[in-house]
């Protein structure tokens, strides 16, 4: 799953870990969320999204496959 974590993080000059502790999560957990090696719980995805104020289809998107096709 594709998504716009880090770069919302960053741009509000928001660690990791301060991420984390927001969303009652591991900064482990955010690592691999932003690195989209886990996808999120639908409820952390939710909470993540009414952070950072935006929809959640605004800040998660369905990756691709190893053939270009949506996941």
């Amino acid at each position: 799953m594709k998504n716009l974590v880090r770069a919302l993080r960053t741009q509000r000059d928001m660690a990791q870990g301060q991420l984390a502790d927001a969303m009652g999560v591991s900064r482990q957990t955010i690592n691999a969320v932003e690195t989209g090696r886990y996808d999120p719980s639908l409820p952390l995805a939710f909470k993540m999204a009414e952070l950072f104020g935006l929809p959640i289809e605004s800040l998660f998107s369905p990756g691709t496959d190893d053939t270009g096709q949506p996941r």
